[in-house]
């Protein structure tokens, strides 16, 4: 079976990395196609997944939209080459449209409702996975499971943080520190929204700088202020940075998801925040694991109130620990998925011989 990943993003890389690799271990054969974005490439690089670009990064928002209609027509040209089964993606709108011009099945991730990039995306694909709680009937394509996008690479059973891997690069676990995580707000789902002013953004660092280091990740330049506080390890253990962290703020909603499912406090803040959040965060904020709020200013006081509280980090340890008793690990059922929408496309996999008793079968992931 021939399987086509694309990436727009860096938590695209986490999640497809291990299913990739099952994939590939069952003799499938995959090829990954790319949109420059943040430090995707660096990770897919750092991890040795081979790649193709298809796309770089729009400048503004009319280069928004001539980058997408870019990225589909080079996805069609490599799909119409490699002929596959099946195409994936999260967001996933350039499959939905180019699997039905190569005879592919399609298989979508969202986890996000209300983005009007879905009323282009889903009714083409056919197969749209969601969180359980994901509140939009999709029809008979919906396929839900328990559990979080994220969770295919920080469930426990795929995540394990090291502190010595933070250690080499300087960073001691056991001090305090803060994550702050600024985005730019550039994608196609973005549109009319924002985050923290800039203005907020230097009240945060301030304020939190009284009770620790702050370590800032951007998405955009970080202006010259803020260069002491500059991530010290790279992108790849930015995970084992958030997960020993004592607070994480941010604007970036993948983050906010990741601070919450490694036990971290957390405080979000987003424009589309409040009474009619996305269901993720709202059952987050049901478990106590993430306070969501529209207004910056509400977000550094929160902020501040859980930098001040030292039995914070205790009590978010055993609220995760509840919820991820409720939650499936994600590549098994991705890997399944992808096998059974191939399946319907005609895609076969590799049979696989059975090893001789006493001997191990040979991995064939490259990655």
């Amino acid at each position: 079976m021939k399987v086509v990943v694309t990436v727009q993003h860096p938590a695209h890389v986490h999640f497809f990395r291990p299913v990739v690799a099952k994939l590939r271990e069952r003799g499938n054969r995959v090829r990954i196609f790319a949109r420059e974005k943040d430090v995707a490439l660096d990770l897919l690089d750092h991890y040795g997944m081979e790649y193709t670009v298809l796309a770089g990064k729009p400048d503004s928002l009319g280069g928004l939209a001539r980058t997408q209609a870019t990225y589909e027509y080079r996805l069609l040209r490599a799909a119409r080459e490699f002929d596959p089964d099946v195409m994936t993606a999260i967001g996933g709108t350039a499959v939905a449209h180019v699997s039905r011009l190569v005879d592919a099945r399609s298989v979508v991730w969202i986890d996000n409702e209300g983005i009007f990039a879905h009323k282009i995306t889903t009714p083409f694909a056919h197969a749209v996975a969601t969180p359980r709680q994901f509140g939009t009937d999709l029809g008979g394509k919906h396929v839900r499971y328990d559990g979080y996008q994220e969770l295919a690479y920080l469930h426990p059973d795929r995540f394990d943080p090291d502190p010595g891997r933070l250690a080499r690069h300087g960073v001691d676990p056991d001090d305090r520190y803060a994550f702050v995580r600024f985005r730019d707000w550039s994608a196609l789902h973005d549109v009319g929204e924002a985050g923290f002013s800039g203005a907020d953004k230097c009240e945060l660092v301030e304020s939190l700088s009284e009770h620790g280091t702050v370590y800032v990740s951007s998405e955009s330049p970080l202006p010259a202020a803020f260069d002491d506080h500059r991530l010290p390890v790279p992108p790849h253990l930015a995970h084992d940075l958030l997960y020993h962290a004592d607070l994480y703020v941010g604007d970036s909603a993948t983050m906010s998801t990741e601070a919450a499912l490694l036990g971290t406090p957390a405080v979000r803040c987003q424009s589309f925040a409040g009474d009619d959040d996305m269901s993720n965060f709202e059952e987050l904020a049901e478990h106590g694991l993430l306070y969501s709020t529209d207004d910056g200013r509400e977000a550094v006081r929160e902020a501040k109130a859980l930098a001040r509280c030292d039995e914070t980090a205790v009590a978010w340890r055993r609220r995760r620990r509840r919820l991820l008793r409720e939650k499936i690990d994600v590549v098994p059922f991705a890997v399944e998925l992808l096998v059974r929408e191939g399946r319907k496309a005609g895609g076969v996999e590799p049979r696989r011989e059975r090893p001789a008793r006493g001997v191990r079968a040979a991995a064939t992931a490259d990655d």
